[in-house]
């Protein structure tokens, strides 16, 4: 065999392991893409914009009191945190945001390995909310929680990345300019199951 077969054998070799670690590296990834939703912002009457990667949760749990007790189990929440990225659009009409926005949202976390555990539908509001969580491989260890919930006239998309523990993520509700979502009600009707 001579030295150039050889040569791109090993690089063709070299590639797939490159696109191999990428790819996994993607797949354990839980941040979505929302960047899409931000057209939204012209449409509606008003807006929470969050994007906070890890060095900037850092950086604002920094800030964060360790002696208030609030403030110190807000402090230890993030502390492994790799992202928190919100989006809250409030519109003053019903239909301002178009369904194929959210099946954007959706059509990541059905190719992404995600698990809804909490999914409410109410006819009578035109309300649908879905709770999913990404876990790492099949362990039990949480990488992401992703929250959507639409109405008529408003869009909520939550979407934390990094380790999680359910049972202290209602306390992050009201910080970060994450809304109150009920997840403590969530938890509490999960942990009865």
């Amino acid at each position: 065999m001579s030295f150039m077969v050889r040569a791109a054998k090993r690089s063709v070799v070299l590639i797939l392991i490159m696109a191999f670690c990428l790819a996994f590296a993607r797949a354990q990834d839980a941040r979505l893409d929302i960047s899409h939703l931000d057209k939204l912002a012209d449409k509606a009457a008003e807006t929470i914009e969050v994007s906070l990667d890890e060095r900037l949760l850092q950086l604002a749990a920094k800030f964060l009191n360790s002696k208030n007790p609030d403030e110190a189990r807000v402090k230890d929440l993030v502390s492994g945190l790799k992202g928190v990225y919100v989006r809250v659009f409030e519109f003053d009409n019903p239909g301002e945001y178009a369904t194929s926005d959210i099946e954007a949202l959706y059509s990541q976390l059905h190719s992404a390995g995600w698990t809804k555990i909490v999914g409410v539908r109410s006819k009578r509001d035109g309300q649908k909310i879905d709770v999913q969580i990404k876990y790492l491989g099949n362990s039990s260890s949480i990488l992401g929680l992703t929250i959507i919930a639409a109405e008529p006239k408003e869009l909520t998309v939550v979407n934390i990345v990094g380790p999680i523990d359910l049972d202290k993520l209602s306390q992050l509700e009201g910080q970060f300019g994450i809304p109150k979502l009920g997840l403590e009600k969530i938890n509490k009707g999960k942990s009865r199951n």
